[in-house]
């Protein structure tokens, strides 16, 4: 068990982990050893996650989670593979953590009388910079 908050776990077995070559510099050894970490998350199908998580979860996350709620994470940061699949995991529980932080309900305000009269101002300039830019006719004359 992976242990994300107080109230949040994950069994290591609902986390798939596939090794794959790393991109980008390393000559040889590169090209022989796969020591990426591609971590596989299933966030739809997860039962240690709330509703509430599993939603905030896949927003946040974007491009990647897959159409079936996969979420994917690839770690090539280090040359091992163990500190790699440590990276991806550490990073996962990053974003269960953000997930798990309650939404900060948005305060209505109202913009100041200041704050009006000054882009009120700001508009007025520019359509004063914008009238005289224009080509003068010559009935103005």
């Amino acid at each position: 068990m992976i242990r994300v908050t107080g109230t949040i776990c994950i069994d290591a077995g609902d986390i798939e982990e596939r090794f794959i070559r790393s991109s980008g510099p390393g000559g040889q050894n590169v090209n022989k050893v796969e020591t990426a970490v591609q971590l596989r998350f299933d966030v739809r199908n997860s039962r240690f996650l709330t509703e509430g998580v599993r939603e905030r979860l896949l927003r946040l996350a974007g491009k990647r989670v897959t159409g079936e709620g996969v979420l994917v994470i690839e770690a090539s940061r280090f040359r091992t593979r163990e500190r790699n699949r440590r990276d991806a995991r550490d990073r996962l529980v990053q974003w269960l953590e953000r997930a798990a932080e309650p939404v900060k309900p948005r305060r209505k305000t109202v913009p100041t009388a200041g704050s009006r009269e000054r882009r009120l101002e700001g508009k007025q300039l520019r359509s004063e910079t914008k009238r005289v830019r224009k080509p003068v006719s010559p009935s103005d004359d």
